[in-house]
């Protein structure tokens, strides 16, 4: 059977190319809110974090309906960060719908993006998005995709795909930007003709794989995939079995069916081949897993995603601060959570160690394990994460680690910066291009080289770089990058800091902390520019002499001091030093608190 009433498409593309925006348009335009609904901006981005950030952070669906046709639509990420959000979602559809801004052009995702579609031999409509900016270059950026496509060997086809020219905001599209049309209908037809519609046996025995997962206080676990073969009905005896594990099969019962129309779960009895319907009452279901019928138990192979390149360390908090703040302290609550998100996170690996209190957390990058670090602390959790570590590889006895590509795009009197740090960093230049008054620089560099250089990256552009990373593959080792060539200042004794202290500690270095914030032995209360760590008393008061008075310190002047976003705190700390969270606040530590010991252990390294 051929579904000619239903198209299963997701969009890809960059990160901030406009695919919210524009699914937010199609919302509209496919009369899916109510002519007098007030309805923000980025619909799609439903979650705190994405709101907070302008970012998409999980694939969410929705669907519309144009002509008698409904068109569920899948929006995807953008950062490389959450590419296996990309990679386990285009399981679920026929086509997609390749977003490229008409000004950057392809950019690193944007390779990586197609080449997941072309491995699963996927539909593409190229859609040039942000066709009315001042500096768009539409024929250049048409030239640079054919480019794209030629270098990942495309089939002949792939030449000839249809170009849509769209304006996410004003919500236009067309294929020809002399003649501009008024609204999406263009877009919407070439979707229906060009996209192939969802095809296999309604009659046979049920398939159904589970490309995501969702999750409800009320009904638990909801598994969320498209249907290969056959039907699936409320209250159906089912068999859930994995393609790597196909020997291991169990036996569970749909209790509820769903389909998404618009933004909303809308309960059906019954859904058909080529339907992404959304199921509970299977408690177990993990995704990859295959719904099939107890007679036929025959697994669908599910895509290989691809590794995580970053680890943390995530322990229980032992600082002296610890239980004040957090609502979950406890190794079990830690542990419980993390592997909790490890079933909804397919790019994530929660692994135990040899103490009870720590956990090994592997990701796609530092913004993949930020994100969960993030979640985390705002769900009322407490603990401590140490530094980021890329993971190595051992090939044939040799050494490889992970080496991302990066593009930069930055004034054309900042490119000497950029290539200071980059020899560095062990970069090597690949390819430079100037757009404008600005220059496009591209190199492959190790991972570990970019932990902590977004912050170095801002101050040597003056805060007009755009810099973008993806990752290229493992590479032998590259040799030793010094990561932070900056010490720390360390309270040296527990208090609340004090204006007379803290005046004292700025000429060393730049703080972190203002007067009456509570600190202990070990805390890292500021930077210092020399290498080697420093400990500052910034408990320090002034006290009452014949000459002076205590509280003649009030005239003395604080410099601005320099507020920690997690990520930066993440790039910030060295091996020796770990990161302490809490739902209030994000603090710096020593490993080891009590500052004698750390001199003596430094001592009998030094001998």
């Amino acid at each position: 059977m051929i579904r000619q009433d239903l198209r299963n498409i997701a969009i890809i593309a960059h990160v901030d190319h406009g695919k919210t925006t524009l699914v937010d348009e199609m919302l509209k335009q496919s009369g899916t809110f109510r002519e007098n609904q007030e309805v923000g901006e980025r619909i799609m981005d439903s979650n705190d974090l994405e709101k907070e950030r302008g970012i998409t952070i999980l694939a969410k669906n929705t669907s519309i309906h144009y002509k008698d046709i409904k068109i569920n639509i899948i929006d995807t990420p953008g950062h490389a960060d959450f590419s296996g959000e990309v990679e386990r979602v285009l399981k679920m559809v026929s086509g997609v719908l390749l977003l490229v801004d008409a000004a950057e052009g392809p950019m690193p995702q944007t390779r990586f993006v197609v080449q997941k579609a072309l491995d699963l031999n996927l539909k593409i409509i190229k859609v040039i998005n942000k066709i009315d900016r001042p500096d768009a270059r539409l024929s250049l950026v048409v030239d640079n995709l054919f480019d794209l496509f030629d270098s990942l060997d495309a089939a002949d086809d792939y030449f000839s795909i249809p170009t849509v020219y769209c304006s996410g905001r004003q919500g236009t599209a067309t294929d020809d930007c002399a003649n501009p049309k008024q609204n999406l209908e263009f877009l919407f037809e070439t979707i229906i003709n060009y996209i192939a519609p969802p095809e296999g046996d309604p009659d046979g025995e049920l398939q159904l794989l589970v490309s995501s997962i969702d999750y409800n206080d009320f009904v638990g676990r909801i598994g969320i995939g498209r249907i290969e073969r056959g039907v699936v009905n409320v209250n159906d005896n089912i068999a859930v079995v994995n393609y790597h594990d196909a020997q291991n099969s169990y036996k569970s019962k749909i209790v509820s069916l769903y389909q998404i129309e618009g933004l909303k779960k809308t309960p059906i009895q019954s859904a058909t081949v080529g339907d992404i319907v959304c199921f509970s009452g299977v408690e177990n279901v993990n995704i990859g897993d295959t719904i099939t019928s107890v007679r036929l138990i025959e697994p669908v192979p599910f895509v290989k995603i691809s590794e995580p390149t970053v680890e943390m360390y995530f322990y229980v908090n032992d600082s002296p601060f610890a239980g004040r703040e957090g609502k979950f302290v406890t190794t079990r609550n830690l542990k419980d959570r993390l592997f909790k998100e490890m079933l909804k996170d397919v790019s994530l690996k929660v692994y135990t160690t040899d103490s009870a209190d720590a956990y090994r957390v592997c990701g796609r990058g530092e913004m993949h394990l930020s994100v969960l670090i993030e979640n985390m602390r705002r769900a009322g959790y407490e603990f401590q994460v140490g530094t980021p570590r890329v993971i190595y590889k051992e090939i044939e006895g040799q050494i490889y680690e992970p080496i991302d590509r990066l593009v930069v795009d930055v004034p054309a009197d900042r490119v000497g910066n950029i290539y200071g740090k980059m020899g560095v960093r062990k970069g090597d230049l690949l390819c430079s291009s100037a757009i404008g008054e600005r220059m496009r620089l591209e190199f492959l560099l190790p991972s570990r080289g970019l932990f902590g250089y977004r912050s170095e990256f801002l101050t040597d552009t003056g805060g007009e770089g755009v810099m973008n990373v993806v990752f290229e593959g493992y590479a032998p080792y590259k040799g030793e990058v010094v990561r932070r060539s900056t010490g720390s200042l360390i309270a040296f004794e527990s208090g609340e800091a004090v204006t007379y202290g803290l005046h004292n500690a700025q000429e060393r270095g730049q703080l972190f902390i203002d007067s009456g914030t509570p600190v202990y032995e070990g805390m890292v209360v500021g930077v210092s520019p020399k290498s080697e760590d420093l400990a500052v008393n910034v408990c320090k008061k002034k006290h009452v002499t014949n000459m002076r008075a205590s509280g003649s310190d009030e005239a003395l002047r604080l410099n601005s001091t320099k507020k920690m976003s997690l990520e930066e705190a993440v790039e910030f700390i060295k091996d020796d030093e770990l990161l302490e969270i809490t739902p209030l606040n994000i603090r710096i530590r020593k490993r080891i608190l009590d500052n004698d010991m750390r001199k003596k252990l430094k001592f009998n390294a030094a001998n």
